[in-house]
């Protein structure tokens, strides 16, 4: 799988690699919205894109945004987290998520999350 990783917080990010490199999942992170959309400028395989809501610079609902209104990306399944109100972010997003999960979260659960969102997409 290729994996798109997009949180502020360095150990999130971290262990998250780790456990997707593990099952030999090809990762990429970054650490806000707008190094995301750079990363996909130049790169739009990826299988699926796991984000953080709450993020500096560009968050997570404005990334979701950016990601399904452009053609080459709209089709990548985004899996949303958050600290936050799930149902809050639910409600004002523009745009649903293909997935949104609360944190705190077992880290091998959103692998597997994330393995069964790229299966739907798939089929």
């Amino acid at each position: 799988m290729r994996v798109l990783l997009v949180d502020d917080d360095s150990l999130h990010l971290l262990i998250l690699k780790r456990i997707f490199e593990t099952s030999n999942d090809f990762v990429v992170t970054a650490k806000n919205g707008q190094e995301a959309l750079q990363v996909l400028e130049s790169n739009t395989d990826f299988h699926v894109i796991l984000t953080d809501i709450s993020m500096p610079v560009m968050d997570g609902l404005e990334l979701l945004a950016e990601i399904k209104s452009n053609g080459k990306t709209k089709s990548i399944p985004v899996i949303g987290f958050t600290s936050g109100d799930v149902n809050y972010y639910r409600e004002i997003s523009k745009t649903s998520f293909d997935s949104l999960v609360p944190k705190p979260f077992d880290f091998s659960d959103l692998r597997l999350l994330a393995q069964k969102q790229v299966k739907l997409h798939i089929n």
